[in-house]
């Protein structure tokens, strides 16, 4: 019998004999990338990957003094409103049972989720502890988890105030600086790629990330204007692109990014007057949450920015003020301003065809420098903090950037 596919031919060994010693290599540099980054694959493994939530489970199968507890995703004030009903020790036990989720409840009371947040990251500290001499994992799995305990130890010291957390993954968290609950104007630092809770903090190049970039700003508004009712949250509490790749190309990211900002901003008090800075990748979480923004965010300053999902101002559909800048020297200058099939963010906001107020962004040096102390970029951002709009330092190519501002 002949066959009807004999024009394909007898099957090719060599063929074969390729695809298998493809596959085999596949398989090496998987094995050797998950063994560079720590992994382990133990059975049995009582490790949880997902704590928040699991402790949000907990909490929506519990009851409290014989009343269920409310859902979490209810609206803030709905939450606001339980809280309120409690009394002090009631909402104190409720944090030390379940921290994860108070921590991280917009609508809970703002010292009540510092308390929580403690609770948890000591918890989160134990597990990374004993990770640390868990022979099961690789010895650069072990010094990651010396690395995170060493992490949770310092968002712990005193006077911090940590208003996120999560362990989950690469990790999650947002830090005040300030009063934020007497607080009448709020800033928001929204960070760019690598964001986690291993670069959350840095000790070389503080201001290159989000809690010395919130701390600055902070500084830098009290100075600005001696007084003022100001806090900052550095807000790292979204899952950002690790390097640069497709992640950072794409707005995958930065849509789930843009529904937690919005998530953030809807918690805090409406009379609050909001200022979201956002830098780099930041800039494009801030982009696609435009138009979702409550009216009292008022002021988006990009800086270092890739584009914001949008080609002007206007069809980022939202109220606020839009302001711009970059350093002269700041690499992100040289991607590509556009967006094809999904890849790049959109036009260049420091364009006059975007429509943004341009800034001078004058002593950054570079693309991480737009937070350091003595810069005319931390002056700037500082300024629309406090809502000293007719201050601002205006860029050469846009020099009446805030002059109907008067």
């Amino acid at each position: 019998m002949t066959s009807s596919f004999s024009g394909l031919g007898a099957p090719s060994f060599g063929f074969l004999q390729s695809t298998a010693w493809r596959a085999v290599l596949a398989l090496v540099v998987v094995f050797v990338m998950l063994a560079m980054t720590g992994w382990t694959a133990v059975r049995g493994s009582k490790d949880d990957a997902n704590p928040l939530a699991t402790a949000r489970s907990a909490w929506e199968h519990a009851s409290f003094r014989g009343h269920r507890l409310p859902d979490t995703g209810s609206a803030p004030g709905t939450l606001a409103a339980f809280f309120r009903s409690l009394g002090r020790a009631d909402a104190s036990a409720l944090a030390d049972r379940y921290p994860l989720v108070v921590g991280n409840m917009g609508g809970a009371p703002v010292a009540l989720r510092y308390q929580a947040n403690k609770k948890a990251l000591q918890e989160a500290g134990e597990v990374a502890r004993k990770r640390m001499n868990d022979r099961r994992l690789t010895p650069v799995g072990r010094q990651e988890a010396g690395r995170l305990m060493h992490r949770f130890e310092s968002m712990r010291a005193a006077g911090r105030q940590i208003l996120a957390f999560d362990p989950a993954g690469g990790g999650r968290a947002a830090e005040v600086f300030g009063d934020l609950r007497r607080a009448r104007r709020v800033s928001v630092v929204v960070p760019g790629v690598d964001t986690n809770l291993g670069t959350f903090e840095r000790t070389a190049r503080a201001t290159s990330a989000p809690v010395g970039m919130g701390k600055s700003l902070y500084d830098a508004e009290r100075s600005a204007r001696a007084g003022s009712r100001t806090a900052v949250i550095a807000w790292a509490d979204y899952t950002a692109p690790a390097g640069l790749g497709v992640g950072a190309a794409t707005g995958q990211l930065a849509e789930a990014g843009a529904v937690r900002l919005n998530a953030l901003v809807r918690a805090l008090p409406e009379s609050v007057s909001v200022s979201l800075m956002c830098h780099s990748y930041g800039s494009v979480v801030c982009g696609v949450a435009a138009s979702r923004l409550p009216s009292n965010v008022g002021d988006i300053a990009v800086a270092g920015s890739p584009g914001m999902r949008a080609d002007t101002t206007a069809a980022l559909g939202t109220h606020a003020r839009v302001w711009a800048m970059r350093d002269a020297d700041d690499w992100i200058q040289d991607v590509p301003y556009l967006e094809v099939g999904g890849l790049g963010h959109g036009a260049d906001p420091v364009t006059s065809a975007f429509g943004a107020r341009v800034l001078s962004a004058s002593g950054a040096k570079g693309h991480a420098g737009y937070f350091a102390p003595g810069t005319q970029s931390l002056r700037n951002f500082a300024l629309i903090g406090v809502g000293a709009l007719t201050s601002v330092d205006c860029s050469a190519q846009d020099r009446d950037c805030s002059a109907d501002l008067a």
